[in-house]
């Protein structure tokens, strides 16, 4: 019996009717020869500390680094993962070979090899590598399968990211956590999503830090055309209305137009990243939710592949194109011209070595049905892109026009659409757009001017603006996707952008989930379209004073050995052990750090019930907050940590300046770093009111507060009994 493996039921059914095993049991498919089985995402995760060493268990410094000789996976505790691997297990005993059919690329290929070997399975293995789910593209693929072996690499980058991740993530969040972390404040660090978090850090500052200063332009309006005066920017008011005196009243003439003829290319075809930076400019997507679409579309057949990393065609997929284009329904104007004539074969869009694991995104040709609104806006967007491609280019004229008042020099620029080519496929909307927006090129509108004539002259309306110099902008998820994919570096051009790919900083389909992990660990924020970093966020790369954790150039170039080791060039165990020897000095050079204030977690609202009596047990139970590994335990004046025999000094009395604390108050203090306001401490002989709290060491601190205890002046109430009094 041959057994195929998919990474989703919904595939599995659709390759079992293809190949004929049309008989349901339970956990596969059965029929013609074949058992097709499925996973549902994950199964297997590396194994964790504790799984390696008992005592690894524990939050300790004394345990770090953590560096397991060998890495081991197991299942993930979860019941129906469990059931379904019993069943592909069963399978893969009785099989004579196993067809892996899962997601053609690094992580689906980690998926079912993790699988594979945790069954035991060492028969042999084929590959079925397709980009598309269609009939067509199911078919093709089983009639050339791959041996498993050729994919190996693919499986060794896979597995190394995934350790690589393990070490760093693992060590680095333990000891970041027990060195600078405060109450119930757990700090994560990871090997992309901290360079990540450091780039919005120092865009913080840059901005916060930034001091405006003032400027003036000289302008004048003729025939709604602003001129601005070559001088440029005034940095002295006076320099630039010295010019506005001296042009006032005195007409404009032109002294010269120069055009020059220009053209625009077709945009690029969509990689994942260029998908995602779209949606989010336009439609204001997350990448989560750009990548989670797309996902739908491809699981519907309406789309290709969609984690890629590429904007290229390969060079034989040419001759079937025109089939594609002719499937298109609701495109039958922009696809009427390009089947019309023969679709060029150009470099720009086909060409075999910018091919990685998969092609460009493009559209299947399959016809979509019962689309969301957000499902429709990305089939949309990769469709008019798919078509764009093949357009002619847009013919453009560029304009400069130079004119004069009274000597003073002033220049116009701008840009005549002559033919406008691909950019039919991009109607122009107007839209409000927030000041830190990306703007869109292929929407961006011209600023076209009219037809001026070589000698003409007439009356303007001179202007003298104040502007101050700008902030750099905060990062939009569109910009901070851009710098990710490029180590940090501002690029716009296409083919530098593709260069530096390589030096990115995580991968196409684990880049939205970064951004998602720091949000949930409050490390960012949004604010509409702009990602900020928070206090934590903001704290923690302050505290990380290793520049290799925050470097997107060096961790880029982690990602560029990860590429390497897929190509064949770079050896696996190599990297790992790079990781090991990089993550020992990190927990060396941070252990003998001098200490630094904690960073705390976010204060807690108040206990539901603060007059509710807590009992002692449910404190003595808790975790000690200074060392994060004792218990606390319950003495004759104080609670105290069960580690006092290693040095935790950690105490929380019953009595403070002259004031019994109740438990209920003690376990408000532990719940939210602070009680509320107290009365009946005594200092001085005098009672006093306040609240605790803890400092940065962990001793009890107090705070003193003044009651405001003025009334306001009121004309009082009538008296209900004598109608005469007032209260």
């Amino acid at each position: 019996m041959k057994v195929c493996i998919a990474e989703k039921p919904s595939v599995a059914k659709e390759i079992a009717n293809i190949l004929g095993a049309n008989i349901r049991k339970d956990g596969f498919y059965e029929g013609n020869g074949y058992q097709v089985t499925w996973t549902f995402g994950h199964f297997c995760t590396l194994n964790t500390p504790d799984d390696y060493q008992q005592s690894w268990k524990k939050w300790s410094l004394h345990n770090l680094p953590m560096l397991p000789a060998k890495f081991d996976t197991k299942i993930i505790n979860d019941k129906g993962v469990k059931k379904q691997f019993n069943i592909i297990k069963s399978l893969f005993n009785k099989a004579e070979l196993v067809i892996n059919c899962g997601d053609a690329g690094q992580e689906g290929e980690l998926i079912q090899r993790w699988v594979i070997k945790q069954a035991g399975y060492n028969g042999e293995i084929k590959r079925l590598w397709i980009s598309s789910l269609t009939e067509e593209a199911i078919k093709e693929g089983f009639t050339k399968l791959d041996d498993s072996d050729k994919y190996n690499n693919l499986y060794y980058a896979g597995s190394s990211r995934a350790i690589g991740d393990w070490l760093l993530g693992m060590n680095a969040t333990r000891l970041y956590t027990l060195k600078y972390g405060g109450y119930k404040q757990v700090l994560s660090v990871g090997r992309v999503q901290t360079p990540t978090l450091a780039m919005l850090v120092k865009r913080f500052k840059e901005i916060d830090s930034f001091k405006s200063t003032p400027y003036w332009e000289l302008q004048t309006l003729y025939r709604d055309t602003n001129f601005n005066c070559e001088e440029g920017r005034f940095e002295k008011k006076e320099d630039g209305e010295k010019l506005l005196e001296q042009i006032k009243g005195k007409p404009i003439t032109i002294l010269s137009i120069t055009k020059k003829k220009g053209k625009e290319q077709p945009p690029r075809l969509f990689d994942l990243t260029g998908l995602q930076v779209h949606c989010n400019k336009k439609f204001g997507y997350t990448a989560d939710k750009t990548l989670k679409t797309i996902q739908k579309l491809y699981d519907a057949k309406l789309v290709t592949y969609p984690r890629v990393d590429t904007t290229f065609l390969p060079e034989d997929m040419h001759s079937k194109i025109p089939e594609t284009i002719k499937k298109l329904q609701g495109y039958e104007e922009f696809t009427k011209p390009l089947l019309d004539k023969k679709i060029v074969k150009t470099k720009k869009v086909f060409d075999d070595k910018k091919i990685t694991d998969h092609h460009a995104i493009i559209p299947t040709g399959v016809v979509p049905k019962n689309l969301s609104k957000d499902e429709f806006n990305v089939y949309d967007a990769i469709t008019r892109q798919f078509l764009a491609a093949f357009y002619p280019e847009c013919q453009v004229a560029n304009t400069h026009v130079e004119a004069e008042v009274d000597g003073v020099k002033f220049k116009a620029r701008g840009k005549e659409v002559l033919e406008e080519g691909w950019r039919v496929l991009f109607p122009k909307t107007k839209t409000a757009k927030d000041d830190n927006e990306d703007s869109d090129d292929k929407d961006g509108d011209a600023n076209i001017l009219p037809t001026f004539k070589k000698g003409e002259s007439g009356n303007h309306e001179p202007s003298f603006l104040e502007k101050q110099t700008k902030a750099p902008n905060n990062y939009t998820e569109a910009s901070l996707l851009r710098a990710m994919e490029t180590a940090g570096k501002d690029i716009d051009d296409d083919e530098l952008r593709d260069l530096m790919k390589a030096n990115g900083i995580g991968r196409p389909s684990t880049r939205a989930a970064i951004i998602e992990t720091l949000h949930k660990r409050n490390y960012i924020k949004r604010n509409k379209k702009q990602i900020l970093a928070t206090e934590t966020g903001i704290k923690l790369i302050d505290t990380i004073e290793n520049e290799l954790l925050k470097s997107t150039e060096l961790t880029g170039q982690w990602e560029k050995k990860l590429r390497e080791i897929e190509e064949g060039k770079y050896s696996a165990g190599k990297f790992i052990n790079e990781m090991k020897v990089m993550v020992e000095q990190l927990v060396n050079e941070v252990k003998s750090a001098k200490a630094r204030p904690k960073i705390s977690a976010i204060r807690k609202k108040k206990i539901d019930k603060p007059n509710e009596e807590i009992s002692s047990n449910k404190i003595a139970n808790s975790t000690c907050p200074n060392c994060k590994e004792g218990k606390l335990l319950k003495g004759q004046k104080a609670f105290g940590c069960s580690r006092w025999k290693e040095n935790c000094n950690f105490r929380l009395p019953f009595e403070f300046m002259d004031k019994k604390i109740s438990e209920n108050q003690l376990h408000e203090l532990l719940t939210n770093g602070s009680t509320g306001l107290l009365k009946g401490f005594k200092q001085d002989d005098k009672k006093i009111n306040g609240i605790l709290s803890f400092d940065e060491n962990f001793e009890l601190k107090f705070i003193e507060k003044v009651e405001d205890t003025k009334k306001k002046k009121t004309d009082g109430v009538i008296c209900p009994k004598c109608k005469k009094g007032k209260s």
